[in-house]
């Protein structure tokens, strides 16, 4: 036997008591006999094996790998505004070219402006902002409208107009909230708007002591409904609106100015340029000798174009243009900013034509500032 020889091994020749103990039947105690370690233990299992069935290893099921639902990831990722990784792999039919277009929608200018995509986590009643804030502390006027005139109120003398000077300061201060989203059960949403335009003689040290020339104030409720829908050259249209908008000067007669509007508007998308056109008509106006600008359509037009372009990194342009094809009358707006850090942004605007503000609205000269932007919404 097998062990016999382990023993054999283990004891030597000379050792008369294993040759005792190898002729026993007790094959354990032999085995504790063997001085050599591994030969003690290659007995003991060779004794035991024998009395113990083979044992095969327990099966374990290998769990395939999770696949991430790269569709869903990015929905969520979006939902969340935050990283999130989901695993499955129903997609609903939607594939992931088509999810990660929704995801470039969901972070355009038109989408954050107007939650086309996603409502904002702030909800309802929250500062946002609206047009650009800036202050353009270099705004020189090439030809200052220093007789303000208007078909019901005459021409007007004012020292304010009379004295001024070719250079001024020229802010603005805008904001909009959500007063109801999601209604008529649709994405549509209820925003309410306000914007001040402010011309300040900063640069006039005279008897008027600096004065504020003229402030515009712009007050407006609109509703905004989004949109997707395909147009020519790889364009979309993103979103529908209309509003109603009170502007005035906030002056007593025969410096009044003031109108009222309804106007439609549209929001479209061709690659980073953005373009907003809006199309208005007068209201709720009062007329004959009450209405302070009867004339006002004839230089302010019936609607504007609003474009932007987006740069990568982050430089934008944008125009405004109004035109009346009726007087041959209108004006235009550029705009060029460049980041400085954070939200703040180097802010240069020019302006040439009739209606850059109100009490100019009949007025025609060209206009070039420089200053600051304070809000990302830049060429809006």
């Amino acid at each position: 036997m097998t062990w016999k020889l382990f023993v054999a091994a283990g004891c030597g020749l000379a050792a008369f008591s294993c040759a005792v103990f190898a002729e026993s039947g007790d094959a354990a105690l032999q085995c504790t006999l063997i001085r050599d370690n591994a030969l003690r233990l290659a007995c003991f299992d060779k004794i035991y094996a024998a009395r113990f069935p083979p044992q095969t290893p327990p099966v374990v099921e290998k769990q395939p790998p999770k696949a991430v639902d790269l569709v869903k990831s990015v929905d969520k990722s979006i939902a969340k505004k935050e990283p999130e990784i989901v695993f499955g792999q129903d997609s609903g039919g939607k594939g992931f070219a088509q999810a990660l277009s929704d995801a470039a929608d969901a972070y355009t200018p038109l989408s954050l402006m107007y939650d086309l995509d996603q409502n904002d986590v702030r909800g309802i009643l929250s500062v946002r902002e609206h047009h650009p804030m800036y202050l353009l502390p270099a705004w020189y006027n090439s030809s200052p409208n220093r007789r303000p005139v208007s078909p019901t109120r005459g021409a007007t003398s004012d020292t304010r107009s009379e004295d001024q000077k070719r250079a001024e300061t020229k802010m603005q201060v805008s904001f909009k909230t959500k007063l109801l989203e999601d209604v008529f059960r649709t994405r549509s949403d209820v925003w309410f708007g306000y914007t001040q335009t402010a011309h300040w003689q900063l640069w006039n040290q005279g008897e008027e002591s600096a004065p504020f020339r003229n402030n515009d104030y712009s007050p407006e409720i609109f509703i905004t409904q989004p949109v997707k829908a395909g147009l020519p050259g790889g364009g979309r249209l993103r979103m529908l609106g209309l509003g109603f908008m009170h502007q005035s000067n906030g002056q007593s007669r025969p410096m009044s100015r003031s109108w009222n509007r309804l106007y439609g508007m549209a929001g479209m998308e061709w690659g980073k340029l953005t373009v907003i056109p809006r199309l208005w008509v007068r209201a709720f106006d009062p007329g004959g000798d009450n209405d302070d600008n009867p004339d006002i359509t004839d230089y302010m037009g019936y609607g504007d174009v609003k474009l932007q372009y987006r740069f990568n990194d982050k430089q934008t342009v944008a125009a405004t243009m109004r035109y009346n094809p009726k007087t041959g009358k209108g004006g235009v707006q550029a705009d060029y900013t460049f980041p400085i850090k954070g939200k703040l942004k180097a802010y240069v605007q020019g302006y040439h034509g009739y209606g850059e503000n109100l009490l100019d609205y009949n007025h025609k000269h060209n206009s070039i500032g420089f200053g600051v932007m304070l809000n990302d919404w830049d060429g809006f």
